[in-house]
């Protein structure tokens, strides 16, 4: 191995390294085209993000307004008057007791590159509602909808048990009224069906901070891989139950300015994951271009840097079949069938070039580690690094024990 060998070997690896971001981007360019596109056909045909409201209750006091109004008189001269009107001014009122049902079925859908984290929701809950004045009121209560572009099978909702349809605009909500002698107390149900994307969440307050008295929400999934959105309440207790969970959020009485919600489990993304790989392929094609010149120097049988150039194709095709098998196939198979489809290329080409040793034990083994288990280390989130940082730490530990009485000033002495 000669200096101006590695001076061309490094030029391959640069060129290929240029090719590998050039082929990242594209594959982000295409996942972002995708989700802004794909996800509104998502929300439209599925349903969108689902923030359930607790419903607003209010009785309505009424004030008089007093204004100048301007008008023109007989003679065209300005003359202001004052003008009184009624406004009536809403006094919220607490909900006494709430009793909250939820279940979340999973059903996740693919559009091109991603997954979208689609569910079905059933939701149904009581609230009692009362008259805190001591002079009979007119008590409004509001249920406003989740989501605007939903669907909402068997919707019901009933104040005193008397049925209240929902308008033509979901985003109006429902808005229902029973008089209340002071201090008597009615109940409101409400329950639906429905299909969400994203998080799902309950909010106890539309701004601010929300005081609630005698709570209790029952949510129940059939996902065990449970998690939940920053700013929101952690569950007072759960119980594992049929592949899911059971939760409970119980307060006597709490003052927050959170909510309550669940985000949903997410699958690899083909289309971000595989842009992960390719962008993290130049350091695997490092290793191995490392290891292999190092064996070339210990054994005197180095390759030629054009042997290298296919090597790095070979490298680059693993990349490029994955970046538009996963149009197509499950994203472990299109893995599986890239990674085989290199390790041929480069196998067959070492075994005419340097025979069938160095193909299969040194090539074949060192691709195997560097391309194919550092790259399946991104299936495994969390632990992507430290699998890298491990493998870099043993091969440095290795090379530095084979090459440790190596006299390089020779070594790369011009032949």
């Amino acid at each position: 191995m000669t200096v101006p060998r590695l001076i061309a070997i490094g030029l391959v690896y640069i060129l290929t390294t240029v090719a590998w971001f050039t082929l990242g981007g594209t594959l982000v360019a295409r996942s972002g085209e995708s989700d802004g596109r794909l996800s509104q056909e998502v929300a439209q045909l599925w349903g969108g993000r689902h923030e359930q409201l607790s419903p607003a209750v209010w009785w309505e006091r009424p004030r008089p307004v007093t204004e100048d109004v301007t008008e023109k008189n007989a003679t065209g001269a300005d003359v202001t008057r004052k003008v009184t009107r009624t406004e009536f001014e809403r006094v919220p009122v607490a909900i006494a007791r709430s009793r909250v049902e939820t279940r979340l079925d999973l059903d996740q859908r693919r559009k091109g590159l991603l997954w979208y984290d689609t569910y079905a929701v059933d939701f149904r809950a009581t609230y009692v509602v009362s008259n805190p004045d001591v002079v009979p009121r007119e008590v409004f209560v509001q249920f406003s909808f989740p989501s605007s572009t939903g669907l909402y099978d068997n919707f019901k909702f009933q104040l005193a048990g008397r049925e209240v349809p929902a308008g033509n605009d979901l985003s109006a909500g429902v808005v229902a009224s029973a008089r209340l002698a002071p201090g008597e107390t009615v109940q409101a149900e409400v329950a639906y069906r429905s299909r969400g994307l994203g998080d799902w969440s309950y909010v106890l307050a539309r701004e601010g901070v929300a005081q609630v008295r005698d709570f209790q929400l029952t949510m129940r999934t059939d996902f065990a891989a449970i998690d939940f959105p920053p700013g929101s309440l952690s569950p007072t207790s759960k119980t594992p139950a049929a592949g899911g969970w059971t939760l409970d959020w119980k307060f006597e009485s709490l003052v927050t300015g959170q909510r309550i919600g669940m985000d949903t489990p997410n699958r690899l993304n083909p289309g971000p994951l595989a842009a992960e790989i390719t962008f993290f392929a130049p350091v695997s094609l490092l290793f191995f271009m490392t290891v292999m010149v190092v064996i070339g120097v210990l054994s005197g049988r180095s390759l030629h840097p054009m042997n290298y150039f296919f090597l790095a194709a070979a490298f680059f095709a693993f990349h490029l079949l994955l970046a538009y098998l996963v149009d197509h196939l499950d994203i472990h198979a299109s893995f599986a069938v890239a990674a085989v489809v290199s390790v041929f290329l480069v196998t067959t080409y070492l075994r005419v070039v340097a025979g069938l040793r160095t193909a299969l034990v040194e090539a074949g083994l060192a691709q195997a580690i560097y391309l194919v288990l550092f790259s399946y280390a991104f299936f495994f989130k969390g632990y992507t690094g430290l699998s890298v940082t491990v493998g870099a730490i043993v091969t440095l530990f290795v090379l530095m024990q084979l090459t440790a009485r190596v006299d390089w000033a020779a070594a790369l002495r011009s032949r």
